[in-house]
C-alpha cells in the first residue's frame, strides 16, 4: 500500500488555510494562458490581447459553473444555503464547460474564432487537469473505492478529505496517467482534422467516456439512474460530440498551415 501523510494544507494567511489542490489550479491555470501566449509567439492566429481577454471571460465562467454543478450534485445544499458560497467545493466538468461556454459567448460578440481556439486550447487543458488531479491527490479529495491492490492508497493525514486509514483505489493517480496518455495522443492528432473544433470535441469524447468508466470505482453518490454527476454529464456530452464529430470531421493528410 501507498501510504500519504502529506498535510493537504500548502501555508496559512490568518485564519485562511490555502490547501495544495488550490495552488494546483491555480498552476494550472498559469500554465493555460503562457501556453497560449506561447501559441501567439509560435504565429497563432490570436493576439496577445485576446488570450488575456478570453481567460478574463473564462475563468470566471469555470468557477461559477464548477461552483453550480458542485451544489446541485449536494441536493442538501437547498437547505442550509451557507455552504453555497466559497471554493472548497469544484467540479471538472463544471470547469471545462464552463470555460468553454464562456469562450463560445464571447466568439459570438466579438467573431473570435472559437473552433481554432478550442483546437489549440486543448492541449494545455490536459495537463492542467492533470496539475489538478496532483492536488486532488494531496487533497485527499476524489478518491476510489476501498481496495486490496497493492497500489492502494492510505491516507493519514486529518486534514485529508479520504477516509483515513482506509486504502482507496488511487483514482486521481490513474486519471493523471489517463491524462498523459490523451496528451500524447492529441498531439500526434493536432493539424490532422478539419474543421476548426475537431480536436476539442475529440478530446471531449475521450474524456467523457473516461468518467463514465472510472467513476464506477470512485467514490460518490447516486445523481440520476444510479450514475454520478460526472457520468450522467458525460453522457450528454456523448450524445452531443459524437454525432457532430461523424457529421463533420474529416481526416486531412497533411497539417495545415498555423
Amino acid at each position: 500500500m501507498i501510504t500519504i501523510n502529506m498535510s493537504p494544507i500548502a501555508f496559512t494567511i490568518g485564519a485562511v488555510s490555502v490547501r495544495w489542490y488550490g495552488v494546483m489550479i491555480a498552476l494550472g491555470v498559469l500554465m493555460l494562458v503562457l501556453w497560449m501566449l506561447r501559441e501567439v509567439r509560435r504565429g497563432a492566429k490570436l493576439s496577445y490581447d485576446t488570450i488575456i481577454t478570453v481567460a478574463l471571460v473564462s475563468i470566471p465562467s469555470a468557477i461559477i459553473i464548477s461552483r453550480l454543478l458542485y451544489v446541485i450534485d449536494r441536493w442538501v445544499y437547498v437547505g442550509d444555503p451557507g455552504p453555497i458560497w466559497g471554493f472548497e467545493g469544484l467540479t471538472i466538468w463544471g470547469a471545462v464547460l464552463g470555460a468553454t461556454l464562456g469562450i463560445w459567448i464571447y466568439s459570438k460578440l466579438s467573431r473570435f474564432p472559437f473552433g481554432y481556439f478550442m483546437d489549440l486550447v486543448a492541449l494545455p487543458t490536459v495537463l492542467a487537469q492533470a496539475l489538478g488531479r496532483v492536488g486532488c491527490t494531496i487533497n485527499g479529495c476524489c478518491y476510489g473505492l476501498p481496495t486490496s491492490l497493492p497500489w492502494g492508497i492510505v491516507y493519514t493525514d486529518p486534514e485529508s478529505y479520504a477516509p483515513l486509514g482506509v486504502a482507496v483505489h488511487p483514482t486521481q493517480l490513474y486519471e493523471i496517467v489517463f491524462l498523459l496518455i490523451v496528451f500524447g495522443v492529441l498531439f500526434a492528432l493536432r493539424k490532422r482534422f478539419q474543421p476548426d473544433g475537431s480536436l476539442f470535441l475529440i478530446y471531449l469524447s475521450v474524456y467523457s467516456l473516461w468518467r463514465l468508466g472510472i467513476d464506477f470505482i470512485r467514490d460518490g453518490t447516486p445523481f440520476l439512474f444510479g450514475l454520478h454527476q460526472a457520468q450522467v454529464i458525460g453522457i450528454v456530452v456523448l450524445l452531443i460530440t459524437v454525432p457532430i464529430l461523424i457529421w463533420r470531421t474529416r481526416w486531412v493528410k497533411t497539417p495545415r498551415s498555423a
